[in-house]
């Protein structure tokens, strides 16, 4: 590698630089077996023994996310709702939590409707006030503080910074899910959070063939050591084929992130004002409420989510994305396709996501064709 220290676009396209010192090959190589061989005093000299803990596979995704968050150390799981809830599983029942009102939408379901049984205290608060949090956090019993920003679908940005302060001035944990911001536009640990958090399946992957999710830690504590735990006991961990795709999507990341950010400005800006559209929620935006945080916590970009209120109503917005060609109707985001979806309908009753709200993940497409494609099905 090189005697200067390198960037982290280089970091990630290199994977950190590895090569495979038996072949040379410059990719790194798939370990599929999922035991190891006891030396002769029935030991593991060489530090492996079964694959729901450990594979030299996970090694290159793990550590490259790892370089690239800022962190001590990362695990890959089998999904980001693995990971997540491995979090909170850490902590012990009678443990107060704080969570977003609006936020991802399963593990939103999976807090209030299972961890509460096991006896966690789940309160849902607006992450974007301040004295609201302040107000709801109780010294000695709220453990930990889970933030998303930006937060899925209305793309609301919380000043992680600032909760980091309040957060740990009681002796809580902060864990920011980062999924639509990734490491190219923010650095949660740098800013204060314990452990950042990715549903891998989007951005960090980018091509909507792996499902899986990671935590990165800023330190290899007695709560990260129970998060550890928990994988591993639980074995919500990754395959190792799953891992290698993984680890080859990050190397395009930055590439593909600054287009998809470039594109969803030139989208938002041209949609607003639109006469079909009610509203339009994208952090880049200055009437965007979250605008100046986002511009100062945010790097280079304002990511590739955005969402528009149609002015019709609920009806007229499931026709639109009825109308749309180029995009595609289905779940998920981050992928180098783009995609719409009716975020009520999919959430169901009790979702607090706005009836005429379509979300848009912008894909690698032409942001040209994206537009059109909207006009034409906005009427």
């Amino acid at each position: 590698m090189a005697d200067w220290l390198l960037q982290p676009e280089t970091l990630a396209a290199h994977a950190l630089g590895g090569v495979d010192e038996a072949t040379g090959a410059i990719i790194p190589p798939i370990h599929p077996s999922t035991t190891y061989e006891r030396d002769t005093d029935l030991g593991y000299a060489r530090g492996r023994c079964y694959s729901r803990a450990d594979n030299p596979t996970y090694d290159a995704a793990a550590d490259t996310l790892t370089a690239l968050e800022g962190g001590s150390q990362t695990l890959l799981f089998a999904s980001g709702m693995a990971a997540a809830t491995a979090v909170f599983q850490a902590l012990d029942p009678a443990d107060h939590v704080l969570v977003p009102k609006v936020m991802y939408w399963a593990l939103r379901s999976w807090l209030l409707g299972f961890a509460t049984r096991w006896g966690l205290e789940v309160e849902p608060v607006e992450t974007g006030d301040l004295d609201a949090v302040r107000a709801a956090l109780q010294p000695g019993r709220t453990k930990l503080v889970w933030v998303e920003s930006p937060a899925n679908p209305l793309w609301s940005v919380t000043d992680i910074a600032a909760m980091a302060e309040l957060a740990h001035g009681i002796g809580a944990k902060l864990v920011v899910d980062s999924t639509v911001a990734t490491p190219v536009l923010t650095k949660p640990l740098a800013l204060g959070a314990d452990i950042v958090m990715h549903s891998a399946t989007k951005y960090l992957n980018g091509h909507s063939d792996v499902v899986a999710g990671t935590l990165t830690t800023a330190a290899d504590d007695a709560f990260w050591a129970r998060i550890k735990s928990v994988q591993v006991q639980i074995g919500g961990v990754l395959g190792p084929f799953e891992a290698w795709l993984l680890q080859r999507g990050m190397r395009t990341l930055f590439a593909r992130m600054r287009w998809q950010c470039d594109s969803a400005q030139a989208l938002a800006e041209q949609l607003e004002g639109h006469a079909k559209v009610a509203e339009v929620l994208y952090p880049g935006l200055p009437s965007f409420p979250g605008h100046a945080i986002a511009k100062r916590q945010m790097i280079g970009g304002f990511g590739g989510m955005l969402s528009i209120r149609v002015a019709g109503g609920e009806d007229d917005a499931i026709a639109v994305a009825a109308r749309l060609k180029v995009w595609k109707r289905a779940t998920s985001l981050g992928g180098v396709e783009s995609l719409v979806e009716h975020r009520a309908s999919i959430e169901g009753p009790g979702s607090p996501v706005p009836r005429d709200l379509l979300r848009l993940s912008v894909g690698l497409e032409a942001t040209e064709d994206l537009f059109a494609d909207l006009v034409e099905a906005l009427g």
